[in-house]
């Protein structure tokens, strides 16, 4: 029989500028790059090449309860960069701690506020 593993979303520690994200949904993160790591180009000779992109830049986009007092503090910061016109950079690190999962960016920044919707129930904000 293989190796069994655990994963439970609790023991995934998303941390924001040194707050832990709190209020977290569901699917509360995705984690995505912004280019392939390599570009392949073929030749009209069928000569094939392999070219690194050393562009490492992503997204983080955190899902959280449209309750979550994390929304006031992310606005904080978003507009906190908007008055510096750009000069506010934080950390976001993400860890697994039941598994190999680590992402982080030492230099990030909110590009917009996350929109807001209002229904029956409570619903979620998306911060990229």
């Amino acid at each position: 029989m293989g190796q069994v593993k655990n994963y439970s979303s609790e023991d995934v520690a998303v941390i924001v500028a040194g707050i832990n994200a709190e209020g977290r949904s569901d699917d509360f993160l995705t984690v995505a790059m912004a280019e392939d790591a390599f570009m392949y180009s073929n030749g009209a000779d069928g000569e094939g090449v392999y070219s690194y992109n050393p562009n490492r830049s992503g997204t983080f986009v955190l899902t959280i309860k449209q309750t979550s007092t994390l929304n006031a503090y992310l606005t904080a910061l978003h507009q906190a960069d908007i008055l510096s016109k750009g000069g506010t950079l934080f950390p976001v690190l993400v860890k697994n701690t039941l598994g190999d999962d680590i992402y982080s960016a030492d230099k990030c920044k909110i590009m917009k506020s996350a929109d807001a919707g209002f229904g029956k129930g409570a619903g979620y904000r998306d911060w990229e």
